[in-house]
């Protein structure tokens, strides 16, 4: 997601393990049988497509994101050259498939755009009749306090001036918005849920990596040359509000919205 980013995709990789431990835990959830086709949206650098690929011996995943940057990391990393693992650059927001897909995929990916009727109807056009989906992403009252020192943090006089009509990129949603825009698209909710979670950075420079990879909208407003100190002044104004527990990790409160639904047969 966020094709209007520069995304490092190689930083975003290293920098990534709580996001990767959280999509291994869904992946139960979805009780594969091992031949499904299977559409992962947001796929990133690749490993959690890697991940599902592993569980489906007789069926095939296709890893779609928005970031040419991820897409050829991907390709790089786990692509095998055929149809069982593939890779390709589209926009969730206009997905071009019809009927070819059993189960449809998403971890922390959606919430990169506000609009997501259309990402909605276009997952409901591509599973096959009786097609299931899974979808976990920022959910409503995600990093609220995190986003409060990060607005403090923009505010400052330090820092304003790059954030002249500065809009909330994200789309943390709730059940509330979730069950009428499936039922929209003809998709039958089975589960929408908000559940929170605690994402820990081992330390502050774990922390400081998961800021300047992953909260781009608002990085890539700051020169480059001067990145870092604004991420420094992020994580310093955090840390100073919320510091880092007995061990030295750091905590950020997150909400998470995961939806289950299925399209009718």
């Amino acid at each position: 997601m966020g094709s209007s980013y520069a995304w490092d995709a190689e930083d975003y990789a290293s920098n990534s393990a709580v996001q990767f431990a959280w999509a291994r835990e869904l992946l139960d959830k979805l009780e594969l049988r091992g031949d499904e086709a299977l559409l992962d949206i947001g796929c990133g650098d690749g490993k959690v497509s890697a991940a599902l690929g592993a569980r489906l011996p007789a069926g095939s995943v296709l890893g779609v994101d928005s970031s040419a940057e991820m897409i050829a990391l991907a390709r790089a990393n786990y692509a095998v050259g055929d149809d069982k693992l593939s890779f390709a650059e589209a926009d969730a927001r206009s997905l071009a498939y019809t009927a070819r897909f059993d189960v449809v995929f998403s971890n922390a990916a959606l919430h990169w755009t506000k609009e997501h009727e259309p990402v909605l109807a276009g997952i409901a056009r591509a599973l096959k009749p009786g097609g299931r989906l899974l979808l976990q992403m920022g959910g409503r009252g995600n990093v609220a306090r995190f986003v409060a020192e990060l607005e403090a943090t923009m505010a400052s006089a330090a820092w304003c001036e790059h954030f002249d009509n500065f809009e909330f990129p994200f789309g943390f949603y709730g059940p509330e918005q979730y069950g009428p825009w499936l039922a929209t698209v003809g998709l039958e909710a089975e589960r929408l849920q908000l559940i929170a979670k605690d994402m820990a950075h081992e330390d502050a420079t774990a922390l400081t990596g998961w800021v300047r990879t992953t909260w781009l909208p608002y990085t890539q407003r700051v020169p480059k040359a001067r990145r870092a100190d604004f991420v420094e002044d992020v994580v310093a104004r955090y840390l100073d509000v919320y510091p880092p527990d007995a061990d030295g990790r750091t905590h950020v409160q997150m909400v998470r919205l995961e939806v289950q639904a299925r399209k009718p047969r």
